[in-house]
């Protein structure tokens, strides 16, 4: 475990060690509080969390980290997969020694985690599975593996604008400039081939996750938003029905990034329910 020191901008989370595979992560909140990881979303970055760390700190000990190739994080070593990053969230919890924990995972986050859940099942007390996808259908698929080639071929910035729009309502885009130019930043910020093959990760991988056998059988609660196109509610029923016991909510109004515009919505349930397990 090495300590580096980072400059931290006005949107950045400073992590502040780098494990051995040089994943970038840090340590937050309670010293003696249930441990919990936070997994962004592709393209993104662990600051993607900031507005909502402080209320889960205050409750857990909590590790935020940079996938494979996006933050500052280094790339992986091997050919990117689901179980390659599930495998990153596995050395970590063994070299901090935090797990058994809670997994909080935003999109590919939340593929991620439910791989954990297959591969790792003795590491997870836990999922929280945030705006993530399900059997999208012939026509999204197809949809998804075209974006997914162009970001293979041509790097995050092919298909930049169209991600924010789906990402962010429209009255977002139009009044909250900041944000958005974040997001984009952490987007384009991303080392080039990490980023496409965890857009093809994206685009296949979810195939790995329906009707897992044997089942998922852990603690889950399963949120969208009505407007995301991507991670339908609909996606996050069948999720759910997959898992027993797991709970459902659909957040209003709010696209993919519901978790940026309105925090809040995300928060609170999410607390609930890992104050009830």
């Amino acid at each position: 475990m090495m300590i580096c020191g980072i400059w931290a901008a006005k949107w950045t989370i400073l992590l502040v060690f780098r494990a051995a595979d040089d994943t970038a992560y840090r340590l937050d909140g309670l010293e003696d509080g249930p441990p919990l990881v936070l997994i962004h979303g592709l393209g993104l970055s662990s600051s993607l969390w900031q507005a909502h760390l402080p209320a889960l700190c205050a409750r857990y000990r909590v590790l935020s980290y940079d996938l494979y190739g996006h933050g500052q994080s280094a790339p992986a070593e091997r050919p990117l997969a689901l179980s390659v990053f599930a495998d990153q969230i596995a050395r970590l919890l063994e070299e901090t020694a935090l797990g058994p924990a809670h997994l909080v995972g935003f999109s590919i986050g939340g593929m991620i985690n439910r791989r954990v859940a297959m591969d790792y099942p003795h590491l997870v007390r836990s999922l929280v599975i945030l705006n993530s996808p399900h059997d999208r259908g012939a026509q999204m698929q197809q949809e998804v593996e075209t974006r997914a080639r162009k970001a293979l071929d041509r790097g995050a910035e092919a298909t930049l604008q169209a991600a924010l729009e789906r990402w962010f309502t429209p009255e977002f885009l139009a009044s909250n400039a900041e944000i958005p130019q974040q997001v984009a930043a952490w987007r384009l910020q991303a080392d080039r081939a990490s980023y496409g093959q965890s857009a093809w990760v994206l685009a296949h991988g979810v195939r790995e996750l329906i009707c897992p056998v044997p089942a998922l059988n852990v603690p889950s609660l399963v949120m969208t938003c009505a407007e995301d196109v991507g991670s339908t509610p609909q996606m996050s029923r069948d999720i759910v029905a997959e898992i027993a016991g797991a709970e459902c909510q659909i957040i209003p109004k709010f696209k993919h990034l519901g978790l940026l515009e309105s925090p809040e919505a995300f928060i609170q349930p999410v607390l609930d329910f890992l104050q009830r397990v």
